[in-house]
């Protein structure tokens, strides 16, 4: 039991630190030149060119065997609003405010599903979802006046964007979860249902806006962008495989993957010296954040 408890502990850690990292790739692709719907189109497809390949070995000719049109309509909606709706926001957000800010903010995500969940499904809030949500709230006006973040400056409202993705992969999470609940698909099948998605979503958005004009950015841009979607496809693979094992409980392994900011905010102050800066205030605001989703979590 102790062993596989470290190794639930070690899995956990893996996308925290990763996803810690990968906003550092963000930051500099946005500096190099990229574009928010170029960064979110190359994420995307570095994971799922990892995805189908693990789904092909693994499931082979039975993969997506149970998959029914309500369950992959599920699905498509959760990609398009987490994948390409909240990824989109998310690389805006990077460029804007900075990779420490943004990373801090994106951990809202469970207050915003405690929301729908009280608002779509009646779910009470108990007192430790209260007491969270109070310190979460604390956390964000602190990161408000922290003055931290990307050197060049940001407006309260350009925290909308981090927000705004915030929203979107809660609202996604939601679907997430209701169509794992009614399919027998495996977490990796349903994520690769997921992206595939979202990255249609993309691509649709991006002929929209400006064609091939959207990916007309500096090389540069695009290795640091594929770096990012590596990182995540690694933490995401991590995450589930964490997931997966018998002491691998939410409760344990969520609190340690919303531990992410943190490791930003280290990588950040080392890596970004040129493009942010990270404040006491931003410190502080992150420790609240953090530990008003672990409370709304538990």
């Amino acid at each position: 039991m102790i062993g596989t408890s470290l190794e639930v502990v070690a899995l956990a850690l893996v996308p925290a630190i990763l996803w810690g990292l990968a906003p550092i790739f963000d930051k500099r692709g946005m500096a190099a030149g990229g574009g928010s719907i170029q960064a979110a189109l190359v994420v995307v497809v570095v994971q799922l060119v990892w995805y189908w390949l693990a789904v092909a070995i693994l499931y082979g000719d039975s993969a997506f065997a149970g998959l029914t049109l309500e369950i992959l309509a599920v699905f498509a909606f959760a990609g398009v609003i987490g994948t390409a709706l909240g990824r989109i926001a998310i690389f805006v957000g990077v460029d804007r405010v900075g990779a420490s800010l943004n990373s801090t903010i994106l951990s809202t995500r469970p207050l915003f599903a405690t929301l729908i969940a009280l608002a779509v499904l009646g779910e009470p809030l108990g007192p430790v979802t209260g007491v969270g949500i109070v310190i979460l709230v604390a956390g964000l006006s602190t990161l408000a006046i922290s003055r931290g973040g990307d050197l060049g400056g940001w407006t309260p409202r350009d925290l909308l964007w981090p927000i705004l993705a915030a929203a979107t992969f809660a609202v996604a999470n939601v679907a997430r979860r209701y169509g794992m609940l009614e399919t027998p698909l495996s977490a990796l099948e349903a994520v690769t249902i997921n992206e595939t998605a979202g990255l249609i979503a993309l691509v649709g958005y991006a002929l929209a806006v400006g064609g091939r004009d959207v990916l007309e950015r500096p090389r540069s841009s695009y290795r640091y962008f594929a770096v990012s979607g590596l990182l995540t496809t690694v933490a995401m693979l991590s995450l589930m495989a964490a997931l997966g094992l018998e002491a691998g409980r939410i409760a344990v392994v969520d609190p340690l993957v919303a531990t992410a900011p943190f490791f930003t905010l280290v990588f950040a102050a080392a890596l970004l010296r040129d493009l942010e800066r990270v404040t006491k205030g931003v410190v502080v605001g992150a420790a609240l954040v953090v530990v008003g989703a672990v409370l709304i979590t538990i």
